[in-house]
């Protein structure tokens, strides 16, 4: 004889377990939303790491842009034929006129580091300590001397880049300047942070 008091409905019992481990599962997965969510990067992160396109069509000859780039200040420096005849002259006088350390993209190891010879675009942070230097298009002068023939100094502590980014012998920066990935939309825009299309 069974009691039934003492009779297990295995259905109920069944049922209430289902329902708690449904319950407790969906307590779980609604606690680590926000806790996943807070790991993920906000939309202003998000902009900062994205491409920028750039109008260069407005960059007169022997001119330079400054723009933006992952809180990184970016410039397109629109060469005349007299800057980019500098750049063969001064191989001897460079650290690393080949640029064979990886500063750059592949598609940009050429002597005038850049997809098209006349619009040369760099990362405007001196390799040496972080400092960002000064244009500098013109020859001479009495504070770079008559060897001068245009480029970019550091004033913080003197290091010097020719037209193509490259730095001197002598000088503290250990390595050319920074090209950064970019790629071109027209002829007159480009999008600074994305490599060309591979057809």
């Amino acid at each position: 004889m069974t009691d039934d008091n003492n009779q297990v409905d295995r259905g109920k019992r069944r049922f209430l377990i289902a329902t708690t481990t449904a319950l407790g599962g969906a307590a779980t997965v609604a606690s680590a939303v926000p806790f996943v969510a807070s790991m993920m990067p906000s939309q202003r992160a998000l902009a900062t790491g994205a491409p920028v396109e750039v109008d260069i069509g407005k960059v007169e000859l022997g001119t330079k842009l400054d723009v933006e780039w992952q809180g990184k200040p970016v410039w397109i420096v629109n060469r005349t034929k007299e800057m980019l005849a500098t750049l063969p002259t001064l191989i001897d006088k460079l650290v690393d006129p080949g640029s064979d350390v990886l500063q750059q993209p592949t598609y940009c190891k050429n002597l005038t580091r850049s997809i098209k010879p006349e619009y040369f675009v760099a990362v405007g942070i001196c390799t040496h300590l972080g400092c960002s230097p000064t244009f500098r298009p013109e020859e001479g002068g009495p504070d770079l001397g008559p060897d001068w023939s245009g480029g970019f100094f550091c004033p913080c502590h003197g290091s010097r880049f020719d037209l193509a980014g490259r730095v001197f012998k002598g000088f503290p920066a250990p390595a050319n300047l920074v090209v950064p990935p970019y790629r071109y939309l027209s002829d007159s825009r480009i999008l600074i942070g994305e490599d060309p299309k591979v057809a």
